[in-house]
């Protein structure tokens, strides 16, 4: 490898570093590989919704409040709630595997 390579590959490293930074910079939240764009954009929304909020005079302080309270309580709930469900999948597809099991097994003894 010559010099004029390794240089070559080196600019190459610091040029793909320099995007991902670029690209990540600024960013202090949950950023998803598989949605970069969408969570930054969602990410700025929940940093400046308050700023967002007074400047344009759409609802006061504390009626924000109460409904971000109220929904944060709903959501509290529904994951409660999936929680639950999750662990009825869990049983239900455990159940229908036994199931399945006994009915091959009767199966095979009506054949014989």
């Amino acid at each position: 490898m010559t010099v004029v390579e390794a240089l070559l590959i080196l600019l190459l490293i610091l040029l793909i570093a320099f995007i991902i930074y670029y690209y990540f910079r600024g960013s202090s939240g949950k950023l998803e590989i598989s949605r970069p764009m969408e969570s930054r954009i969602d990410e700025y929304l929940d940093r400046r919704f308050d700023a967002m909020i007074d400047e344009w005079s759409l609802i006061r302080k504390p009626q924000a409040q109460k409904f971000r309270d109220e929904k944060i309580a709903d959501i509290s709930r529904e994951e409660k709630r999936m929680a639950s469900l999750t662990g009825f999948e869990r049983e239900f597809g455990e159940k229908m595997a036994s199931l399945e099991e006994r009915l091959e097994t009767l199966e095979k003894q009506v054949l014989r």
